[in-house]
């Protein structure tokens, strides 16, 4: 079914571009969603020290020089929250957005979704280095049966999806239209039915979004509840979150852990506080300190060396762990990265977190993603410095 909106929005346009701007802070009109409660306890402070950043500057590829409002504009900014020192330093709202509007975080969910594993297996739930057959039976003959849960989390799978595949996993996954004669298809029937190509598992970083959400039901599973309320009781209120999240989901209500979790952006910087604060809010611990530790220091930089995106980010030491980049230099950013300009940049060293979402017409722009980097850098000098 394609849902229209009085914007023009609907299921089949809802990612491309005019139609985006809208449509991503609008996601429960279009796509369905499972809520993630916020509350009821008080949301965690955000004190205000505004900075002035009227002689911020910072250079895009093409040497063209960006002021403050001109950065934003070039990244097709909806929101943006700077904290230093859990201090609120800068905050802008763009296109319909506000403070207390959840808008899709992309890819950056697959962040979310890892320290949720870290939290599990901190607990003794789940074991990272079983297979996924041990896990979730229904896919033990699929490409992903003998691939470990930590190789769904670092990428480092070695399954190849062929066009009918991605095809199949479209349908499921609730995103986009249905053909009128295709089946009627989940996340779990795609992987139980789905035996596409692979090679060896625990090689190059090979980013694969299924893995991600193949992670979501074996959370689900091992856990006897729904992703998104698991979210909400180890992570959304313990953080102290403002605003209810939500997050998408398939047919039959599982969620869409890859890349469809919506938050406001004050929201998604408490989180990358929590992360920069060592996983403790108040004196209480949220998430495990070696799981933290182990996202800056755990991932292996030969194999994002080896793997599909290090070239686009020349000039850059980096490695992916447990669904966050990291970047090896100075600054050192810890990051969470979704298309269309959503990121999470966490520097624990100055304290500094930025919580930027956008609605870049194109999924992932080689240009503006290196003036985004930039501006992260930049900020830091500006702010730190």
């Amino acid at each position: 079914m394609t849902t229209s909106t009085d914007q023009g929005a609907n299921l089949s346009n809802w990612r491309t571009s005019p139609f985006n701007v809208w449509a991503f802070h609008h996601v429960r009109e279009i796509v369905p969603v499972a809520e993630i409660a916020a509350g009821p306890g008080p949301a965690r402070a955000l004190p205000e020290a505004l900075r002035s950043f009227d002689d911020f500057r910072v250079q895009g590829l093409g040497g063209q020089t960006f002021d403050w409002p001109g950065f934003l504009e070039a990244t097709s900014t909806d929101a943006v929250v700077i904290l230093l020192n859990g201090e609120i330093v800068s905050e802008t709202y763009a296109h319909g957005n506000a403070a207390r509007t959840p808008h899709i975080l992309m890819s950056a969910t697959k962040s979310v979704t890892g320290l949720i594993c870290g939290v599990l297996a901190d607990q003794g739930r789940i074991d990272l280095d079983a297979p996924v057959s041990a896990l979730l039976p229904a896919a033990a003959a699929s490409a992903w049966g003998d691939a470990t849960l930590r190789q769904l989390l670092d990428m480092r799978t070695g399954v190849v999806m062929s066009p009918a595949d991605l095809q199949a996993y479209a349908d499921a996954t609730q995103w986009d239209p249905v053909a009128a004669d295709a089946p009627l298809t989940d996340l779990l029937q795609f992987f139980a039915t789905t035996t596409t190509g692979f090679g060896p598992h625990g090689g190059p970083f090979s980013y694969v979004s299924a893995n991600t959400d193949l992670l979501g039901l074996i959370l689900a599973r091992v856990t006897g509840q729904s992703f998104a309320t698991v979210v909400e009781t180890l992570l959304w209120r313990p953080m102290g979150a403002e605003t209810d999240a939500q997050i998408t989901v398939d047919r039959l209500g599982a969620a869409r852990c890859t890349g469809g979790l919506c938050a406001t952006a004050r929201d998604l910087a408490r989180l990358g506080q929590l992360v920069a604060d060592g996983g403790v809010r108040d004196g209480r611990r949220v998430l495990p300190a070696a799981w933290l530790d182990d996202l800056w220091a755990g991932g292996d930089r030969q194999a994002w060396r080896d793997g599909q995106f290090a070239p686009a980010f020349p000039g850059r030491e980096m490695s992916y762990r447990g669904g966050w980049y990291r970047i090896h230099g100075d600054p050192d950013f810890l990051f969470a990265m979704g298309i269309h300009g959503q990121n999470l940049f966490i520097d624990r060293t100055s304290g500094l977190v930025i919580a930027k979402l956008s609605s870049i017409g194109n999924p992932f722009d080689p240009r503006v993603v290196a003036l985004i980097h930039r501006g992260a850098d930049a900020l830091r000098n500006y702010l730190v410095a």
